[in-house]
């Protein structure tokens, strides 16, 4: 039996030369390399204890998603934060044809016109019943639809529900209009229901106290049906274990869905309301210039109908332009007290 021992390498040869073999400075040498690759092993070992990838390693493997996001970044950069910089003309004067950044500047000359003008606080009054009032309607509404749907047991049926509530969505803004004006004129549907009980025929959409509740029930018509797909989806993600135990300890139906379904959508359902609140100044402009009319200004004129009506028509576009930037920071310290409130109360917030 041979026994074979380990064996022995021959080291390589250093180099040698005119400085010897201090003449090569390898990157263990370095101090400098020592310290950068000290640093970037750091950042790796953190990167790690955190669960966070390096953005360039996330953007290298997986560029093909993030190529996705090229063309709306590019949408939003050019139709929504470009022209955020002509809110200058709210401090500068502006003419047609001049400077499309206006040619002098007043300062808050235009800002304290509509602070003191009483049409505006009539629409500013407006803007936020209407808006008030939509939210009130049309937020609750679709979580209710939702849990209704979700309680049927035969398919067949849920779908044909859902499908004819879905349906108003898909139509137009002008076909909506013009099917209230058939509805509600003189001799529409309704009234032909209201003098066939002996009632007096209303014109609903000429009298002023009729024009919200025209609008929010025909936005909720509209709405409803539509938002309760997000809750719908939001509810297949309920642990069924949970509504097992539940009916083991005895709870009905009413308890399961409030202290079960209801926490298990709760962060759907503060995403949607922020978002909701962040765009409660925005009243819908289509429905209201459609419908409205100088006789229910009182109560329809809203301030995006108000800024149509100054800026376009009467071409005072700097007055109009400070109008907007005001509705705009009320719509954004509306969304961050929103968002600050749920993230300090309920623990879910959109940032």
């Amino acid at each position: 039996m041979t026994v074979q021992g380990p064996e022995i390498t021959t080291p390589a040869p250093v180099p040698t030369g005119p400085a010897g073999p201090a003449a090569e400075i390898t990157p263990a040498a370095d101090p400098d390399a020592r310290a950068r690759r000290g640093r970037t092993s750091r950042r790796t070992r953190r990167g790690r204890m955190d669960g966070k990838i390096p953005w360039r390693t996330a953007l290298r493997k997986d560029w093909q998603l993030y190529s996705l996001a090229v063309l709306p970044l590019i949408f939003f950069a050019v139709f929504r934060y470009t022209p955020m910089l002509g809110n200058v003309i709210a401090f500068r004067k502006f003419r047609a044809g001049g400077n499309i950044f206006g040619e002098e500047w007043v300062g808050f000359r235009y800002v304290e016109m509509f602070l003191s003008d009483p049409t505006f606080w009539m629409v500013f009054r407006n803007t936020l019943v209407i808006g008030a009032l939509t939210l009130l309607f049309c937020f609750p509404l679709p979580i209710v639809l939702a849990l209704l749907l979700n309680e049927l047991r035969s398919r067949v049926f849920k779908r044909f529900v859902q499908s004819v509530s879905y349906l108003p969505h898909f139509l137009s803004i002008v076909i909506i209009a013009g099917m209230l004006f058939q509805l509600l004129s003189l001799e529409g549907t309704v009234n032909q229901v209201v003098t066939a009980l002996g009632g007096d025929a209303v014109p609903f959409l000429q009298r002023p106290e009729w024009f919200r509740a025209v609008y929010v029930s025909s936005e909720v018509w509209q709405t409803v049906g539509w938002g309760t797909i997000l809750y719908l989806a939001a509810l297949t993600t309920v642990d069924e274990s949970l509504y097992e135990a539940a009916r083991i300890d005895g709870a009905n139906r009413m308890k399961q869905t409030w202290h079960i379904t209801l926490p298990g959508i709760r962060p759907t359902m503060v995403t949607l309301l922020i978002l909701n609140i962040g765009t409660f100044m925005a009243v819908g402009f289509e429905k209201v210039l459609l419908l409205y009319n100088p006789l229910t200004y009182p109560t329809a004129d809203v301030i995006s109908t108000y800024l149509y009506r100054v800026g376009l028509v009467s071409n005072n576009f700097s007055y109009a332009a400070a109008i907007g930037l005001f509705e705009s920071i009320i719509g954004l310290t509306l969304i961050l007290s929103a968002n600050a409130i749920s993230k300090r109360a309920v623990g879910a917030s959109l940032w």
